[in-house]
């Protein structure tokens, strides 16, 4: 006997009509994988990965054009799962190539710069910074290579942070209805990228043809995830075990074990990673903070030394090490530290919306370092100029030998100096703050809100296991947690439903007057959507996901708390580094070395000018000798010193401070911009104030003491 395909059709649609009285009225269509969900991918991607990440590819593909290099067999199979990770559109040819390139040319250009510099001095010293700059070249190779390494070990710490939550919401939804996949776009709508960027890629990979089921493309994904997050991957295996599962009470046993899984596996990563920090913490510390500055303190006695270098290349070595070579090598231990964060629950419920005031920031730079460089600029214009600054002496105090003048070397063009890294913070600051000004206010209300929200879904689970309708046992709600963000949440909810006619649904989600509109948290908006589904199975249903809910938040907080516990020391340790050592150590070193400059020139000066009659006992040759070392033309002006040391400082800042942020947050750019703004403002105004006062103070000693002895 042939079935025709009209009778095919008839008991498609007869079994389809059951399941649908079966599962309620809950919208199926809606959760449907389509292909325009896939296509999304694309988009998503393009959006996501922005202009930065998309110039590093042209640069590549354009290496590869150029010269074709072949990385080390040993790099190839994790340069292709970088790629792969961090979803670029390149070969690792043309990663080795561009960094081939690139460390080529920086070579060339300091041979160049070398024949340069040899052919003007005819001095072999001046040819020390044309070989580190070579030898830079030649070593930033490897780190260039390493590139989409570095970036998709940033994609996986991100990544990372939003896997509990991805856990929890594919738990929340598959625990009233079990569908794997629906659960996964319901996750997928409700976290954030890279996470929900790699699992869209997971439906648009079954939508190609690259895999024949859902199943086959996510078990490939965990796969990747198998070294670096066990957790995760063996929590969605429960998950994925929950589907086969004959009783209800084992199936959701099993979805509890997986977030309880992955909370338990957060936890203990945690506690192993924060007591390894320590030893490389100090270490950073002592590289980017303690020794280069405490180092600084001899530097301009030591280049009184050093007669072959001329006071240019003197400069041109200091900018090198203090703001080219210390803050890169603190970035990159800090970054390989970083890499080595597990995962938390660290996800930023709000991203950044606005831009930042561009113009203002420039505006703010450019006034502020066009008052400091007032000293060179005036010079420059009238050399005959000079100012009395009393005390401290003349106000440029310019040197002049053989008709060559180096300088400024007065207290005043000092302390005009410190304009420069201070327009620079200020600039930078107002505009990481102007970018997060909203967006920081509006995620610190939205922690409250979720704070509390556990608590509310618990008791709303409770009225409504009662017995009570939803629509009074959501009032009831909003008057118990009068004056609080729940309370005006559902008290929204509830005006709604009374003084709009909405149903639940409408009132919480309506695109017009919804009360979630006001609340920007993937947590509460999947509560509640969790809630409208689960409503139309029933009371019982309903009482069970809320309070249900309302214990995996609370796990999720109790373990949050336990990691800032764990991470305390550290980051007190880092915060203390950034607003308070950092700054006054180097302020300090910087009033120590404008008072030996001071001190050296006005010792030179004399000697030079001493009359032999009044020193007989003195040979000629000795005091020429003293005269010579106590020369100030060879020493770098305390302007300049200044300067370089300012704008290390607010490296310093910068760097640690992104160090810090994402020891404790992970890879979360609100927080992590916020903190820029407020830290490079204040560390530097900080800095500014005990360098001002340190050099006033230290430099009419000096003064006072030589006027005293009639030196």
């Amino acid at each position: 006997m042939t079935i025709n395909d009209q009778e095919i059709q008839e008991i498609l649609n007869k079994y389809r009509d059951q399941l649908r009285s079966k599962v309620g009225k809950v919208d199926v269509a809606s959760y449907t994988p389509n292909r325009d969900f896939s296509r999304e991918y694309l988009i998503f991607r393009k959006e996501l990965l922005g202009n930065k990440i998309t110039l590093y590819e042209k640069l590549c593909n354009f290496s590869e054009k150029i010269i074709k290099i072949n990385p080390d067999k040993k790099e190839i199979t994790f340069l292709k799962k970088s790629i792969e990770v961090a979803h670029f559109n390149i070969s690792y040819i043309g990663v080795a190539s561009f960094a081939t390139l690139i460390g080529f040319t920086i070579v060339v250009l300091g041979l160049i710069y070398g024949i340069i510099q040899f052919i003007a001095t005819k001095s072999v010293l001046s040819l020390l910074l044309p070989l580190l700059l070579m030898l830079f070249g030649v070593l930033l190779i490897r780190p260039l290579t390493k590139i989409p390494n570095y970036i998709a070990s940033r994609w996986r710490l991100k990544a990372s942070n939003q896997m509990v939550l991805c856990i929890l919401y594919i738990v929340m939804y598959m625990r009233h209805t079990s569908n794997l996949e629906h659960a996964l776009k319901f996750a997928i709508d409700h976290i954030q990228e890279p996470l929900s960027l790699d699992l869209r890629k997971v439906f648009f990979d079954v939508e190609n043809g690259k895999y024949g089921t859902l199943k086959e493309s996510l078990d490939n994904y965990l796969e990747s995830w198998r070294e670096y997050n066990l957790e995760f991957v063996n929590s969605f295996h429960l998950i994925e075990g929950s589907l086969y599962e004959p009783t209800e009470s084992r199936r959701i046993e099993l979805l509890d074990k997986s977030l309880d899984l992955i909370l338990t596996g957060t936890y203990e990563k945690m506690l192993h990673y924060a007591q390894n920090l320590k030893n490389p913490i100090t270490m950073i510390h002592m590289l980017g903070v303690v020794l280069p500055i405490l180092g600084l303190v001899i530097l301009p006695l030591v280049s009184s030394f050093i007669k072959q270098a001329s006071v240019d290349t003197k400069i041109t070595f200091l900018v090198f090490l203090y703001n080219i070579f210390l803050p890169i090598t603190v970035y990159i231990l800090g970054s390989n530290l970083l890499s080595k964060r597990p995962t938390g629950y660290g996800e930023s419920i709000v991203s950044i919306k606005n831009k930042g005031n561009v113009f203002i920031s420039l505006v703010i730079v450019s006034f502020f370092v066009f008052i400091g460089l007032l000293p060179i600029l005036l010079y420059a214009i009238n050399n005959q100029t000079e100012f009395n600054f009393g005390l401290f002496g003349k106000f440029f105090d310019y040197k002049c030998f053989d008709e060559i003048c180096r300088g400024p070397y007065g207290v005043g063009s000092l302390i005009f100096s410190l304009f420069v890294p201070f327009g620079i913070a200020f600039g930078l600051g107002y505009y990481f703050k102007s970018k997060t000004k909203q967006s920081i206010k509006i995620r610190e209300e939205t922690k409250i809100l979720e704070q509390e929200f556990s608590g509310s879904l618990f008791q709303l689970g409770n009225r409504i296991g009662d017995g009570v309708p939803s629509e009074v046992a959501i009032e009831n709600i909003a008057d118990n947690m009068k004056g609080t963000p729940t309370g005006n949440f559902f008290r929204t909810v509830s005006n709604n439903i009374r003084n709009l006619g909405q149903n639940v649904e409408e009132a919480i989600f309506n695109l017009k007057n919804g009360a979630i509109l006001r609340y920007q948290s993937p947590l509460v908006e999947s509560s509640m959507e969790v809630l409208v589904e689960s409503s139309r199975k029933g009371p019982s249903v309903v009482a069970r996901s809320l309070i249900s809910i309302s214990n995996y938040v609370s796990q999720i907080h109790s373990v949050n708390e336990r990691l800032k516990d764990l991470l305390s020391d550290v980051i007190s340790s880092m915060r203390s580094q950034i607003s308070f050592l950092a700054p006054v150590i180097a302020a300090i070193v910087v009033g120590i070395a404008s008072m030996i400059v001071n001190v050296i020139g006005k010792l030179g000066d004399l000697v030079a000018n001493a009359n032999l009659e009044s020193t007989s006992d003195i040979p000629t040759g000795g005091l020429d000798a003293i005269s010579g070392f106590l020369s100030i033309y060879d020493t770098i002006p305390g302007y300049f010193f200044q300067i370089i040391i300012g704008l290390y400082v607010v490296e310093i800042v910068y760097v640690l401070t992104v160090l810090a942020n994402g020891i404790e947050n992970g890879a979360d750019k609100v927080n992590e911009q916020y903190l820029l703004g407020k830290n490079l403002q204040n560390s530097v105004l900080l800095y500014i104030a005990v360098a001002l006062i340190v050099i006033l103070i230290f430099n009419a000693l000096a003064s006072l003491v030589l006027t005293a002895t009639n030196i």
